[in-house]
This record gives C-alpha cells, sequence and structure tokens, in this order.
C-alpha cells in the first residue's frame, strides 16, 4: 500500500508501525502538503518543522528500540490552539496571548502525545474560539480548502482546513455551540462532538460547567473513532467524567441502519431558519435512510428552552472567563465577542437557575425521545461556507441574522441536551460546496451512535 497525506490515518498509524515508511517519511510528506496549500489557506500556526523532524525521529528510535507504542504513534499533529500544549506557543487567537507558551500539557494534550503523535504546530482558530468562522489579528483567516474564498467554519476551523487538505490526518478540536460539527460541515470531513462527560477537560476554571467538550476529527468516521479511543476515559482530576474506557470506542465499526428509528428534519419543527440547499441535502437523506432499512418519520423532540439555556449559560461563562481582561484591555477583544462578555454581566443568579432549570427539562424531554426513537438527524449548519470576508452571514432564507449566534441554532439547540452528535459529509450545494448531516443519539450511546454514522458514511461512498 502506498502511503500519501490522504491515506487514513488507520493506515497510516498500520504502515509506521508495519516498517512500511518510517515517521520521519510521513512527516515530510505531511510537510510537504503544508509547503504546497497552508500559506493560502491559515490552516497550521506556528509551524516548527525542525522541532517536528526531532519528534519524528524520536518516535522511530523508540520503534527500533522494540518499545511499546501508542496507537497514534509517529502520526503528525498539530493541536487546536486553544489548548495548552507545554513547550509550544499558544495563542487561543489572542493579541493578549500572542507569545504565551504554556509549562504543561492539558489533559486532552497529555493524552493524545501519550499515544505516540509527532507534534508539528497548531491549527487556527477564532479569538478565544468565540464563533464559527475562523479569523484573529494573530494569524488571519483560515480558508476553504473547497474554495478559498468562503469560510472554513471555526471554532475549529483550522483543525477542519488541515484536515481536508491533507495537512494532517487527524485532528483535536473543542464545541460549545457547534465548533466540531460546524467546520466539519464547511470542510467536508468528520466531527463528533462527546457526550457530556466522554473527553474529561482539565485544568479548567469551573468543573460543572457542561457547556463545552473536547473531541475529534476526522476525514472518516473510522479515523474519529480511534481519536476518540485516546480522548475518552474517566480521570480523577475531572469529577463529571464518564467512566467508560477509551478503549470501548476503538475501531473497527459494525454498524447498520436497518430497523433503526430516525427522525429526520431541515428546521426541529420552525426552531431555525435553513438555506433552501442544506435543506434539500437533509431531506435527500430520508430516502437514503430508508432505503437502508430504516423506519422514517419527521417527529422531532420541543426544544424551545434551549435558546434561553444556551445563550443565558455561554454569556455566564464568558463574563466569569473574560470580563476582567475586557475590562483591562477593551481594544484587545472583538466586538462580538465582547458583547457576548457584557452581557453576562447583566444576568442574575434567578437567569442563571432558569437556565440550569430550562436544560434539566430539555434533558428529560430527549431522554424521551430517544425511548421511541434512535436517531436524530438534522443540520449540521444551517448554511453553506458563507464569504470569508465577512464574520457570519446576514440572513438565511431570507430571514435576517442578528448577532455571529443566530445561524448557529442547529447546533447549539443540540449542545445544550448533552447528547452525542456528529457532522459526516453527506451531500454538495450546486456550487460544489461540501453539507454535513447532523446526527444524534441518547446521552452516552456514542459508540451507537459513530457505528451508525459509520454505516451511512458507506451508504453516501456509494
Amino acid at each position: 500500500m502506498t502511503i500519501t497525506p490522504d491515506s487514513t490515518a488507520r493506515d497510516q498509524a498500520g504502515a509506521v508501525r508495519a516498517g512500511e515508511i518510517s515517521a520521519r517519511e510521513l512527516l515530510e510528506l505531511h510537510l510537504d502538503r503544508i509547503d504546497a496549500r497552508n500559506g493560502e489557506l491559515t490552516a497550521i500556526v506556528s509551524l516548527d518543522p525542525e522541532r517536528a523532524r526531532e519528534g519524528a525521529a524520536a518516535a522511530d528510535e523508540a520503534l527500533a528500540s522494540g518499545a511499546e507504542v501508542g496507537p497514534l504513534h509517529g502520526l503528525p499533529f498539530a493541536f487546536k490552539d486553544t489548548h495548552e500544549v507545554a513547550g509550544w506557543r499558544t495563542t487561543y487567537g489572542s493579541v493578549l496571548y500572542a507569545d504565551h507558551v504554556p509549562a504543561t500539557d492539558e489533559l486532552i494534550v497529555e493524552r493524545v502525545r501519550r499515544a505516540g503523535v509527532v507534534v508539528l504546530g497548531r491549527t487556527n482558530v477564532p479569538e478565544f474560539a468565540a464563533g464559527s468562522h475562523t479569523f484573529n489579528r494573530v494569524f488571519g483567516t483560515t480558508l476553504n480548502p473547497h474554495d478559498p474564498t468562503r469560510s472554513a467554519g471555526g471554532s475549529s476551523g483550522g483543525a477542519a482546513c488541515a484536515l481536508a487538505a491533507g495537512m494532517v490526518p487527524l485532528a483535536d478540536g473543542s464545541d460549545m455551540g457547534g465548533s466540531l460539527r460546524n467546520p466539519a460541515s464547511f470542510c467536508g470531513v468528520v466531527g463528533l462532538r462527546p457526550s457530556l462527560g466522554r473527553v474529561p477537560t482539565w485544568p479548567q476554571p469551573n468543573h460543572w460547567e457542561t457547556t463545552s467538550v473536547g473531541g475529534p476529527l476526522a476525514r472518516t468516521v473510522d479515523d474519529v473513532a480511534l481519536l476518540l479511543s485516546v480522548m475518552a476515559g474517566p480521570d480523577p482530576r475531572a469529577p463529571q467524567a464518564l467512566g467508560d474506557p477509551g478503549s470501548a470506542f476503538a475501531p473497527p465499526l459494525r454498524g447498520s441502519l436497518a430497523g433503526l428509528r430516525v427522525a429526520v428534519t431541515t428546521d426541529l419543527g420552525g426552531a431555525f431558519a435553513c438555506d433552501r440547499e442544506v435543506a434539500a441535502v437533509v431531506a435527500a437523506s430520508a430516502g437514503t435512510l430508508a432505503s437502508a432499512g430504516a423506519r422514517v418519520d419527521d417527529e422531532v423532540p420541543d426544544l424551545r428552552e434551549g435558546e434561553d439555556v444556551f445563550r443565558t449559560l455561554r454569556a455566564w461563562h464568558f463574563q466569569a472567563t473574560f470580563a476582567e481582561r475586557l475590562a483591562a484591555h477593551p481594544d484587545a477583544f472583538k466586538t462580538s465577542l465582547a458583547d457576548n462578555i457584557r452581557a453576562g454581566a447583566d444576568l442574575t443568579g434567578a437567569d442563571v437557575a432558569r437556565a440550569y432549570a430550562g436544560r434539566t427539562t430539555l434533558a428529560h424531554r430527549v431522554r424521551e425521545f430517544f425511548t421511541t426513537h434512535d436517531l436524530l438527524v438534522l443540520p449540521a449548519s444551517q448554511v453553506p461556507p458563507f464569504p470569508a470576508e465577512v464574520e457570519y452571514p446576514g440572513a438565511i432564507d431570507g430571514v435576517p441574522t442578528e448577532t455571529y449566534l443566530d445561524w448557529m441554532r442547529a447546533a447549539y439547540l443540540v449542545t445544550v441536551t448533552g447528547c452525542p452528535a456528529v457532522s459526516v459529509p453527506f451531500g454538495r450545494t450546486a456550487d460544489g460546496l461540501p453539507v454535513g448531516l447532523q446526527l444524534v443519539a441518547a446521552h452516552g450511546r456514542d459508540r451507537f451512535l459513530l457505528e451508525c454514522a459509520a454505516a451511512l458514511e458507506v451508504l453516501v461512498a456509494g
């Protein structure tokens, strides 16, 4: 088998272990691809080829010595620039942290490094990962690899772009309002937002904050499962972590859609506007799923509390995290983020209590929905990739958007349920831009969700 930067991560890792290609050779293939495409796309930032070459040499030496190696041994990797990597520049896309170099790895980085990756750089993010379009004043804008005039999405936009362009075989990300699912949809890759507690986070200022989670991106569902198997599992430092070991999610995946009870919706019963081309792709999935033996209907859970829940908890979290820095450096924040932070200052204890009560109601309602359905299918993003020079689309199918959050409802209404959700490439617009299908399963059913996504991927491949 000839290994290229576009080969699956499983094939690349297997070839390194088998001695069919060295980690050094694999790294050079990816550095060549980065050299060819990154100048235009700005997906990889803080690139350090020489340090990466040292890491690849060490990986080859470890393998030659007979040492036990991890499942990602020798794979080139670039961590999202909001995840702290010891000794490596971590900017959060902010001018305030343009020269920040952490002393320690955060937990998700610790686990992926332990699995044997060769770090080569970081992936670009919006300022403090706020917003689903990747641009900042430190590195600039990440462009879509399918059409460089368009957005790559965000906040894991650099990660999704780098994957789609073959600069890395796997990527990490995080997701509050769609930051794993939206860029996966825009770039035509797979992005999983795991169940709450599946991928623990440490350190963080509030261990009980449960809107943002870490997760994997890859070009195939099988590769997403491979990376999830490394990221997932309990840790004593993360009190809300689920107890299943990461190995429970390792590929191969053997899923089927036959007999599943599936609800397909383009708008969650009118909960959000959807671009007509995106809606047509999602609607077409009903026939595809039915042809595979699924029982398809259009029943949807009532998520009406989700709007208030998400926006309240997001503003509360942002105000607690960034208010002091905004007061000290008001010009260092983009306007949309500054407004979001200031909105949190006006919240009362009653507002936050109402949001948590609403979230509890949602959790029970969605749990009941999944007693009669196995999957919920809806758009991963309400729009296709939009022009890169705008911060967010001004309207969706004629419905104006007033804030930088309005076009992400398809993702963030799922966020507040706590359920796992995955974006899988399913179709394209008339202009050839990718459209991702969002599959949602009951909380804790991450393995089942990936098996369903893998079965769908086979159908799409044809």
